[in-house]
């Protein structure tokens, strides 16, 4: 199966893109999200789905890995093709997608047209598990070095802060990508 194309970008719409890579020209179907991420880049990667169907094969082009990984999950769902996933990831990013979901928002699905409620619902119900593991082992992979929190987080605390509130704001600081313990402790002490 295809993982990505890469090439230079000769048309783009919020809907399609036509990729140059070596000397074939690839029509993309793309959501508005990935559209958005592109800009106006002259050249890009995208991981690619692939749709076979008796009337056309069909490629779907995603910016980047999570938001392919929920387009193939969407389309998992009964009644929800590869349109209508598209569409669904036109009207919400991936992370507004998997809150949704996760937080069982029916009426944000709904909000999406040609979603209604039992489709909201199906979907919630049959990928809710799947985007909840995914979610944590991404936050896996994300974590910083747990010794670094470890320690601004104890001396937080022996500083007289509340634990809960002390890991909310280590959290914040520690997306900001790797520090020292006296960095992370410094910006955590700003949020407090």
């Amino acid at each position: 199966m295809y993982e990505f194309i890469e090439g230079e970008i000769i048309e783009r719409s919020p809907a399609q893109l036509v990729i140059m890579a070596g000397s074939i020209a690839y029509q993309l179907n793309i959501s508005v999200h990935t559209y958005s991420k592109i800009g106006d880049a002259g050249k890009g990667r995208f991981y690619l789905h692939h749709v076979v169907r008796e009337d056309a094969q069909l490629l779907f082009g995603f910016a980047d890995k999570e938001e392919r990984e929920i387009f193939r999950l969407l389309i998992s769902v009964s009644g929800v093709g590869a349109n209508t996933a598209r569409l669904i990831l036109s009207s919400m990013s991936p992370a507004e997608l998997k809150d949704s979901i996760l937080s069982g928002n029916v009426a944000a699905l709904q909000n999406i047209k040609g979603i209604g409620a039992k489709s909201a619902q199906r979907i919630i119900v049959d990928i809710r598990d799947k985007v909840g593991k995914a979610s944590e082992s991404d936050e896996l992979f994300q974590q910083q070095d747990n010794t670094l929190k470890d320690e601004a987080l104890s001396a937080l605390v022996a500083l007289g802060f509340p634990r809960k509130t002390v890991e909310k704001n280590l959290a914040k600081v520690m997306k900001d990508g790797n520090m020292s313990v006296e960095e992370i402790v410094k910006g955590a002490l700003k949020l407090m």
